[in-house]
């Protein structure tokens, strides 16, 4: 069977380790490409070597990134066909009401402040899995 593809848009060390930390207990199946910069995301999603067949169940979207920002990267993915209709969950330490507003106006389908807290952060993150994998129902990719 082939394991459903989570994209985590993360360039924060730290912030990755907990993420991934979080979404592999309890046995997640679910197969995580990380990408550490804005580039780096579209260059999955939209390169060349992507033939757009195995995109992402799910995106888990950093604002605050190198290269290319989070807000441009989702202007990108919701501007694309194949791609418009990807769930992205902004996960950020943003607390700027601009970021949280451009985020929903772009079609974000749901904005993460990330925890100071260690077991806060572990518990946002696998709260947010067993909404987005286990209890959502996506649209069809076409």
């Amino acid at each position: 069977m082939n394991k459903k593809t989570i994209l985590l848009v993360e360039d924060n060390p730290d912030d990755e380790i907990l993420t991934l930390r979080a979404l592999k207990k309890d046995n997640l199946a679910n197969k995580i490409t990380v990408a550490r910069d804005g580039e780096e995301a579209l260059e999955y999603l939209f390169g060349k070597n992507h033939d757009g067949n195995d995109l992402p169940v799910l995106i888990i979207l950093d604002l605050k990134l190198p290269k290319i920002g989070g807000i441009e990267v989702l202007r990108k993915i919701r501007s694309e066909k194949k791609t418009k209709l990807l769930p992205v969950v902004i996960l950020t330490s943003s607390n700027e009401e601009k970021d949280l507003i451009e985020s929903y106006s772009l079609g974000a389908n749901s904005y993460i402040r990330k925890p100071v807290d260690f077991n806060q952060f572990l518990e946002a993150a696998r709260q947010l899995k067993l909404y987005w994998l286990v209890l959502n129902e996506s649209p069809p990719v076409r």
